[in-house]
């Protein structure tokens, strides 16, 4: 996936996703921190993977898979990346 390097979106999602994960191991050094609020970190964590994955496979699709100059369907592109989203 060459083209990634150049997409800020998903680096920019990459490194909320360090942040969040930084966030987990700094709240499993407290001993004050609750285990409802670790879960929740780390249920957002699992939310932003999810979106990550999304955002990877739309992009291949887009790059590999669709070759270069075929016309989209855009709208039953849309339609499968919103059913990813839903069950993936």
């Amino acid at each position: 996936m060459s083209h990634l390097h150049q997409d800020k979106k998903i680096l920019n999602r990459v490194k909320r996703l360090q942040g969040q994960v930084n966030a987990v191991e700094h709240a499993l050094q407290l001993p004050e921190a609750g285990c409802i609020e670790v879960l929740q970190q780390v249920a957002a964590i699992k939310g932003a993977v999810n979106g990550l994955m999304n955002e990877l496979i739309e992009a291949h699709l887009r790059h590999h898979v669709l070759p270069e100059g075929t016309e989209v369907n855009e709208a039953e592109l849309a339609e499968f990346v919103k059913l990813l989203k839903r069950y993936g």
